[in-house]
């Protein structure tokens, strides 16, 4: 599924894009996998990459939290494909175009993710090594994971 990306900063996403970004992270987040805060301080000090089909619907989205917010490094988080369009290789399309966003954004800088601990091979398969102990993030195992660019240069 060919995707057309929008890279855009909180302030800029306008209403329809983040009305859009927040449906479908409450599709998932919440009314899959159990209630909990979604919506946080954090969306606002972060840039959100959304992934529409070519039907304007959105698939997939993320957001990338700045560095010194949650932690030293930029952050992916709130990673969520459409049920409809997992298993296609939607989630990789993702993943791939929000380390590259953040690798233009952050040139050399490693990224961090909470991720659940159940997709901890597949953030493997993209470069992410884990760096903790699983652990409970709302009722959720979760680890986190770090991705280090190729030079090596993560976390300056």
């Amino acid at each position: 599924m060919a995707l057309h990306w929008t890279w855009e900063r909180f302030d800029h996403l306008g209403v329809h894009a983040l009305h859009d970004a927040l449906a479908l992270r409450c599709r998932v987040f919440i009314l899959e996998q159990g209630p909990y805060q979604d919506p946080d301080g954090a969306d606002k000090h972060s840039w959100h990459l959304l992934g529409y089909d070519d039907a304007g619907a959105l698939q997939a989205c993320l957001r990338v939290v700045d560095p010194g917010v949650n932690y030293a490094e930029p952050a992916i988080g709130r990673v969520v494909t459409a049920p409809e369009a997992r298993g296609n290789g939607t989630g990789r399309a993702l993943m791939q175009e929000g380390i590259a966003r953040c690798q233009a954004v952050w040139p050399g800088r490693g990224i961090r993710i909470s991720a659940q601990a159940h997709l901890q091979r597949f953030y493997g398969s993209l470069g992410f090594a884990a760096v903790s102990e699983v652990y409970l993030e709302d009722d959720i195992p979760h680890i986190e994971m770090l991705w280090s660019p190729p030079s090596g240069g993560a976390g300056r």
